[in-house]
């Protein structure tokens, strides 16, 4: 795994939680799962808080997660998506107060448009993308960052997430850091699920890097 920022050892050790999405209309296996399953398992291998959450695509569900994130308080949280016609990662920068109408994996479609009438129309990631970019790219593999997210539950998932990051702060006075990804679907040869796992295992490291340097010095 990557090199990471020297923690304070007087201070504890950062709760991470990982969510990946279950099948939905058009993906009966959802690539996302496995892999919020691969980098849990590795992170655990490695010591730490992990927190594994495999979320059922669906609109009501992305509408409950920032309460959830209320009640668990994780340090980190990494969201990860498929996005099947893309070609390489992408770490999404913003997340729309907009929706599509297009139903979920309950065959439920969303039960507002816009998500929250009255809110802005854009919230963005808390944490400082250009260090997660490198991480995938020196890991080999093709990423990018992106300003659409989509209009299905990703989307409403991150809207949710990074407006719970931007309105909080942890304990230890630092932010929270809230960051969606979408990846392609694996496929034999540059792209495979091994190698997207190693990749966002890289990406991972690199918010761990980012959390201890906001921590307070002693």
């Amino acid at each position: 795994m990557p090199a990471l920022a020297r923690p304070n050892l007087n201070l504890p050790a950062p709760t991470l939680l990982i969510t990946g999405f279950g099948h939905f209309p058009g993906m009966p296996a959802n690539p996302s799962a496995s892999l919020a399953r691969l980098l849990a398992r590795g992170r655990r291998r490695a010591g730490g808080q992990v927190a594994l959450h495999l979320l059922p695509t669906r609109w009501d569900v992305a509408a409950a997660f920032p309460a959830l994130l209320e009640h668990t308080a994780p340090d980190i949280v990494l969201m990860l998506g498929v996005a099947a016609r893309r070609r390489q990662v992408s770490i999404e920068l913003v997340a729309r107060n907009a929706t599509g109408d297009f139903p979920d994996a309950a065959r439920r479609r969303p039960a507002s448009r816009p998500l929250q009438p009255g809110a802005p129309a854009e919230r963005t990631l808390s944490a400082r993308p250009a260090p997660l970019l490198a991480a995938l790219r020196a890991a080999g593999v093709p990423a990018h960052l992106s300003r659409q997210a989509g209009r299905y539950v990703c989307n409403a998932l991150a809207w949710g997430a990074y407006g719970w990051a931007r309105a909080g702060r942890r304990a230890d006075g630092g932010p929270r850091l809230a960051v969606f990804v979408h990846v392609p679907l694996p496929r034999p040869g540059r792209l495979a699920l091994a190698r997207l796992a190693r990749g966002l295992d890289a990406l991972l490291a690199a918010l761990l890097a980012q959390f201890h340097q906001s921590r307070p010095r002693m």
